[in-house]
């Protein structure tokens, strides 16, 4: 598969109804290009493939938006919105924030997400000018996952978020 086979068929399981096979996933990962942290600096609205991950479906429920990355140093890895509609960042859920590093995962060095509350770590490779692909992987979970697989887009209307999570806006 070349980069832009990999780019046709990460839009076309991008809007599958339905499952998505991960070796076909990583199959697309293995031919991206990676990046660094200070290319990926701004608001990004996310969203998941269905791969059968026990994380399926829950930040959806928590209303997620998506990742806002301030500088290398600030980074909030789940920006929700809550019942007015307002970003703000989801301390609670995220068990803190984040921070972006360059990580070797696979056999290359790209981007990172590394929060700062717990072992996890978003890793990011570019699908195109202004889309992500990202792999969630954690402490303890084996070389072979299972992986949370999930993509961002450039967010132009995110507006300023506030920086805690209003009172009863909890996942």
């Amino acid at each position: 598969m070349d980069v832009h086979e990999a780019r046709t068929r990460f839009r076309e399981l991008r809007e599958k109804d339905g499952p998505v096979p991960a070796a076909e996933l990583d199959a697309i990962w293995a031919v991206l290009a990676t990046t660094r942290p200070e290319e990926i600096l701004g608001e990004w609205k996310g969203g998941e493939f269905a791969t059968g991950h026990p994380l399926n479906g829950m930040l959806a429920k928590a209303g997620w938006h998506g990742k806002r990355f301030a500088s290398v140093h600030d980074a909030k890895p789940l920006m929700c919105r809550d019942a007015t509609g307002a970003l703000y960042s989801n301390l609670e859920l995220g068990k803190g924030e984040a921070s972006l590093w360059t990580v070797e995962f696979r056999g290359e060095t790209t981007a990172t997400m590394v929060y700062d509350g717990q072992p996890v770590f978003d890793h990011f490779k570019w699908v195109d000018d202004t889309t992500l692909m990202g792999i969630m992987t954690a402490k303890g979970v084996p070389p072979e996952g299972p992986f949370y697989y999930f993509f961002l887009e450039r967010d132009t209307e995110a507006g300023t978020p506030r920086e805690a999570a209003p009172a009863g806006a909890g996942a």
